[in-house]
C-alpha cells in the first residue's frame, strides 16, 4: 500500500479524491480536539482504500477540504468504512450539514458476528491482524503544528489496518447471513437527525423528574440559553452550568438574581454579573410546555413489581444464552429496557418483537413470558427447554430484501462477489 506524505495542498487532495472515487470502499478516521471547546476542532483526516492511504491536514493554510468532504457525503457509489464512527460522523456533519453515506461501521458489524459489545480499534486489529498497535500518540495534542512523524504514522495506521480488516468482516457477515441485521443500524448511524444540534431541543438530554409543564418549560428555556452561551463562547456546555444545576433551577427557580448565589454549582459572582442577568431573563421568559410537547408517559402494562422484575431477569438470562449460542452481541439483539417492558406486559412498538430480532430472539422471549419455555441444565450448561409440545412459533410474514446488505452500494456488492 502506498502511503502519501501529509497532504496540505488542495491540488494534491483533489487528485487523491479523484482516484479514491473509483474505489469500492474507503476507510476513514479523524483526529480532533474537543476538551476545551463546544465545537470539536478537526485536526486530521485519514483515508485509505486497498492501494493507497493518506493523512490530510485541515489546518493547513489555504487547503480547501471540499473534494474530500464531497467524496464522503455526496458520492453514493463509494462505501465509507469507519470504526466506532459516531464522533467522526458528527464532525463531518458539523462541517457540511450532511453525513457520510453509504456507511459501514466495523464496531457495529462485530456485534453481529461475535459477542463483542464495543470492541476497541486496537483489539480489533490484534484480533484480525495479529498486530499490537502502539497507542503512545493517541492522546497527543493533534492541534499543535508541526505534527510529528510518530503522530502521522499512528494516524495512518487507523485506516490502513481498517482497509485490510473490513473485507474479512464483510465476508464473515456473508457467511453467517446476518447482513440484514445491520441495515437499520448503519442507516441510524448515517441519519442526520442524530447530529443536528437544535438548542431548543437541548432540554431533552437532561434528566428531570416528572412531567410538570412549568418545570419542563423552565428547563427547556434555560437549557437553550446554556447551549447558546456555550456556542457563542465556544466552550463545553458544562463549563456554563452542569445538567444537575439546570434541573435544580428549573424545579426551584430563583425569585431574583441575588438568589443565584445560593444555587449549588454556580459561583457567587452570578448574583450580579451579566451572565446571571441573562439566565434570569431566560427564566422569566419561560413558558409551560403544551400537552403535546410533554415527554411520553412510561409505557402502560402490568406493574413490573417484584415478580415482574424476576421475569425481566429471566429474559436477560435468556438473552445471554441466545447471544452465546449464536455468537452475537446481546446488545444488538435486545435492549434491557425493552425486556423490562416485555415483562411488564407491553407487546407493541418493541424492536425485539419486529423483523429479524423477533426471528432470532423475540419469539422465544415471548414464549418464556407466556410459560412455554423453561431453563434446564444439560451437561453442565444452561439451556432452554419447551414446557409443552407445540407447533413451532409462527414467524412474521415479511418480505425479504432483494439483496442481503441493504446498506451497501451496488459497486461494493459487485466487488464482494469477486473478492
Amino acid at each position: 500500500m502506498k502511503i502519501h506524505p501529509l497532504i496540505t495542498k488542495t491540488d494534491d487532495l483533489a487528485a487523491l479524491c479523484e482516484r479514491l472515487a473509483k474505489s469500492d470502499f474507503v476507510s476513514v478516521d479523524t483526529e480532533f480536539m474537543r476538551e476545551n471547546t463546544y465545537w470539536p476542532e478537526l485536526c486530521l483526516v485519514q483515508i485509505a482504500n486497498t492501494e493507497e492511504a493518506a493523512a490530510v491536514d485541515p489546518l493547513a493554510d489555504g487547503l480547501d477540504m471540499t473534494p474530500l468532504l464531497d467524496l464522503l457525503t455526496k458520492n453514493e457509489d463509494v462505501l465509507k468504512v469507519f470504526h466506532a464512527g459516531g464522533q467522526d460522523v458528527e464532525i463531518i456533519y458539523n462541517a457540511t450539514g450532511r453525513t457520510p453515506h453509504p456507511i459501514f461501521d466495523t464496531q457495529i458489524a462485530m456485534m453481529a458476528i461475535s459477542q463483542s459489545e464495543q470492541i476497541g480499534y486496537s483489539n480489533l486489529v490484534e484480533s484480525w491482524q495479529g498486530v499490537t498497535i502502539d497507542k503512545g500518540a493517541r492522546f497527543t495534542d493533534w492541534s499543535r503544528r508541526p505534527l510529528t512523524d510518530r503522530q502521522i504514522e499512528y494516524a495512518i495506521g487507523d485506516v490502513t489496518y481498517l482497509s485490510k480488516i473490513f473485507p474479512k468482516i464483510l465476508k464473515r457477515l456473508v457467511k453467517t447471513g446476518r447482513g440484514e441485521w445491520l441495515d437499520q443500524e448503519m442507516e441510524k448511524l448515517a441519519d442526520p437527525e442524530n447530529y443536528r444540534n437544535d438548542p431548543a431541543e437541548a432540554w431533552k438530554r437532561i434528566k428531570a423528574p416528572g412531567r410538570n409543564p412549568q418545570v419542563l418549560g423552565r428547563l427547556r428555556a434555560i437549557a437553550e440559553w446554556r447551549e447558546l452561551e456555550a456556542q457563542n463562547k465556544n466552550i463545553p456546555r458544562g463549563r456554563i452550568a452542569r445538567d444537575e444545576t439546570l434541573a435544580d433551577i428549573a424545579s426551584h427557580p430563583p425569585k431574583q438574581q441575588a438568589d443565584l448565589a445560593k444555587v449549588r454549582g454556580l459561583s457567587q459572582g452570578w448574583k450580579d454579573n451579566e451572565i446571571g442577568r441573562r439566565l434570569m431573563s431566560a427564566i422569566a421568559k419561560a413558558e409551560p410546555l403544551a400537552e403535546d410537547e410533554l415527554p411520553p408517559r412510561a409505557p402502560r402494562g402490568a406493574p413490573l413489581g417484584k415478580e415482574g422484575a424476576l421475569v425481566a431477569d429471566l429474559l436477560k438470562l435468556l438473552l445471554k444464552i441466545r447471544a452465546r449460542e449464536i455468537d452475537a452481541a446481546a446488545r444488538l439483539l435486545a435492549r434491557s429496557d425493552e425486556l423490562e417492558m416485555l415483562a411488564a406486559g407491553v407487546r407493541k412498538n418493541l424492536s425485539v418483537l419486529e423483523g429479524w430480532r423477533y426471528d432470532v430472539f423475540g419469539h422465544d422471549a415471548l414464549d418464556l413470558v407466556e410459560g412455554k419455555l423453561a431453563f434446564a441444565v444439560e451437561n453442565g450448561k444452561l439451556k432452554m427447554t419447551r414446557v409443552e409440545v407445540a407447533a413451532a412459533p409462527k414467524r412474521q410474514d415479511r418480505k425479504r430484501r432483494d439483496r442481503t446488505f441493504g446498506f451497501l452500494p451496488q459497486r461494493t456488492i459487485k466487488w464482494l462477489a469477486t473478492a
